[in-house]
């Protein structure tokens, strides 16, 4: 193998299902994508540990969260999907990771399905408001010191 195929393996990040799932739900969110919703699914279901919920507001913009999630994951992680499902068209489009299953669907798919209610029993995970909540009190801290 030659070094620089070394070197890129080495820099790919080994992620846990919680933190691919947080992975999924930060790209959709420099996508931005609205009303991003983590489930963790790993005492509900045998189909993944967590889904990642989020909404595209046009085709373009479902696909381009779809796009940007695979690539991203891809890249980062070397993890390829095992299967990317649906068409912006069909507004709601499918992104099986293995441990975590992304769905992104249009607001009228959304509300038609409410995978949320559906799965309600299943643990919220705010990780994107988290992380979020968690720099601004670091930054705040830092300008206060």
């Amino acid at each position: 193998m030659s070094v620089k195929k070394e070197e890129t393996k080495k820099a790919l990040q080994k992620l846990n299902p919680q933190e691919l799932a947080s992975l999924c739900a930060e790209i959709a969110e420099d996508r931005k994508a609205e009303n991003i919703i983590q489930l963790r699914m790993t005492e509900l279901s045998s189909l993944a540990d967590y889904f990642v919920l989020c909404t595209g507001n046009s085709e373009p913009h479902i696909r381009a969260i779809s796009e940007r999630i695979a690539r991203d994951v891809r890249e980062r992680t070397g993890k390829h999907a095992r299967s990317v499902e649906g068409t912006p068209e069909s507004k709601w489009m499918v992104i099986d990771l293995g441990d975590v299953i992304v769905h992104i669907l249009s607001p009228e798919m959304r509300e038609l399905y409410q995978i949320e209610s559906l799965w309600g029993d299943a643990p919220k995970v705010d990780a994107v408001k988290k992380l979020k909540k968690a720099s601004s009190r670091k930054k705040k801290s830092e300008t206060a010191g």
